[in-house]
């Protein structure tokens, strides 16, 4: 069983060295009660055990907190019998008005996080609806996605897929709205309801976007004025036949796929430009279909212009193609992973773009034996 790659990776706050920063407050205490013991008076290291239970205050819950914070008095209170003219009553004061200050924050801050878990409960299931999984495979062709929003809290972005078993073949939408983030969702969201309702009926590929051109320019006219300058979107629908040998492509302004066939890889720039979505009372309605073979063993890569314009420290965009090259032979669910990976690396942990991948591979399934 074959899962979309969700990257969430970003959302571990703290890593492998999670726990260790959850202890933190506590080796906080332990060390400053050591050396406070081991250290002539005239240092005087206690009066920094208020620092434990404000730091207790960032990462662990009301009660925890008000404990570190009673074992802090109890430390201080047995330092004073070895050194008795340390100023305890302040430092003693100064620990319980931290304390309770901590425990106060502690509380605010649970509060924050149960909202912002609610919030991206939300978004997750909005997430769903507008990028819902993809079935694994679609009689012989097995499907794979990658995505990842540009505004990472936000879970959701501009860039969109769909997959449609009709009819008339596997049929694929995958695009981009202008703009990144939250800002994209709604156009993003209308565009792929569209395609859904739509893909069954539609007789054609240039039919079928005609209907998403309309959807556009509805969605568009429906926005503030102020707005309408983001909603237009690249677009590029592949459709499959079943059991054929060949795919059709209708490339509206988006980046050309890869298609490795016969263990060479080919970029499949349009033969003439179609006009991108929204944008056709400006260019004119013009819609061109390609063909190319696509027969078992086969392997086609749609991508969103997120991957090829991450830049590294040189400014220099990623080089797909030759990247393709060197993966031609990695099957679909590992080609995303190591993809993602790399772009990470190749960008230094900086993607600042919604990213969105579909990798297709053609592999009929074995006849039934007799």
């Amino acid at each position: 069983m074959i899962r979309s790659v969700r990257l969430r990776h970003r959302h571990r706050p703290y890593g492998g060295q999670r726990q260790a920063v959850l202890l933190s407050p506590l080796l906080v205490t332990v060390v400053i009660t050591a050396v406070a013991f081991a250290t002539p008076r005239q240092i005087a290291f206690s009066r920094l055990l208020p620092a434990a239970p404000a730091l207790a205050a960032a990462l662990w819950p009301v009660l925890p907190t008000v404990l570190l914070g009673a074992f802090c008095l109890a430390v201080m209170i047995g330092i004073s019998f070895v050194y008795s003219d340390l100023g305890t009553p302040y430092t003693v004061a100064a620990i319980a008005a931290v304390t309770l200050a901590a425990a106060y924050a502690s509380h605010l801050r649970l509060l924050r996080e149960e909202t912002l878990y609610q919030v991206r409960l939300v978004a997750d299931a909005a997430q769903q609806v507008l990028l819902r999984p993809l079935p694994p495979r679609i009689h012989d062709i097995e499907i794979h996605s990658l995505y990842r929003a540009a505004q990472e809290q936000a879970r959701i972005g501009g860039d969109f897929y769909e997959a449609a078993d009709t009819p008339y073949g596997l049929r694929l939408l995958i695009g981009d709205v202008r703009g990144k983030g939250l800002a994209a969702v709604g156009a993003a969201a209308a565009v792929t309801n569209c395609f859904r309702e739509n893909a069954y009926d539609q007789p054609d590929l240039t039919s079928l976007i005609h209907r998403l051109q309309t959807t556009m320019t509805r969605y568009s006219t429906t926005t503030p004025a102020h707005d309408q300058q983001e909603h237009f979107a690249t677009a590029l629908i592949t459709e499959i036949p079943h059991h054929g040998n060949h795919a059709s492509i209708l490339n509206c302004g988006h980046p050309p796929p890869l298609l490795v066939h016969r263990d060479d890889v080919r970029l499949l720039e349009p033969t003439q430009p179609s006009t991108p979505l929204n944008l056709a009372g400006l260019l004119g309605d013009h819609y061109y279909i390609d063909t190319v073979p696509f027969t078992p063993g086969d392997q086609l890569l749609l991508y969103t212009d997120g991957v090829t314009e991450t830049r590294n420290h040189h400014g220099t965009f990623f080089p797909l193609p030759n990247w393709m090259r060197r993966h031609r032979t990695t099957p679909p669910r590992e080609l995303l992973g190591r993809l993602h990976t790399d772009l990470l690396h190749y960008s230094s942990g900086a993607l600042d773009d919604d990213i969105a991948a579909l990798a297709l591979h053609y592999r009929p399934a074995p006849a039934p034996r007799p």
